[in-house]
């Protein structure tokens, strides 16, 4: 797994198995102790918000890498509250995680190995952005605007 949390943007480590697994939306809703959830492609996560205060991990399937809705949920979670982890599994990509990334995830679980030397170079391709994202990143217009005020 690849925890890439934006306070460490690359820490390698082996899966490490939960104290409780992760059950999926329609079990969740029938365990009220449950703290891990995984989400599959269709499923909607509007439905964990009630709960997020409780939940310690939320794991979004990627059954493809082409499938985007996993960047949605992801987002919709981080913007209601939602600081717990934020797993990405499935067909995850290189290119893909600093995009997830700035949608909120902060590990993965891909389903083949990563080349720990490419997701370095993937989370320092870009080191400004233009747009506000979950990962609270200081957009590039803004640092300018900030410069001129200073200078």
């Amino acid at each position: 797994m690849v925890d890439a949390a934006v306070s460490d943007p690359l820490r390698l480590r082996d899966d490490e198995p939960l104290e409780e697994p992760a059950v999926t939306l329609d079990a969740f809703t029938g365990q009220p102790d449950a703290t891990a959830v995984r989400l599959e492609a269709g499923d909607d996560a509007r439905a964990l918000i009630p709960f997020l205060d409780r939940l310690r991990l939320i794991e979004i399937a990627f059954p493809r890498f082409r499938d985007g809705r996993g960047y949605s949920a992801a987002r919709i979670l981080r913007e209601n509250g939602y600081t717990g982890e934020l797993r990405a599994q499935g067909d995850v990509l290189v290119d893909q995680l600093l995009f997830m990334r700035r949608c909120g995830f902060d590990s993965f679980a891909p389903e083949a190995p990563l080349d720990p030397s490419a997701v370095a170079d993937a989370f320092a391709r870009f080191p400004d952005y233009y747009q506000t994202a979950a990962d609270h990143a200081v957009p590039i217009w803004q640092k300018r605007a900030q410069d001129a005020d200073r200078g």
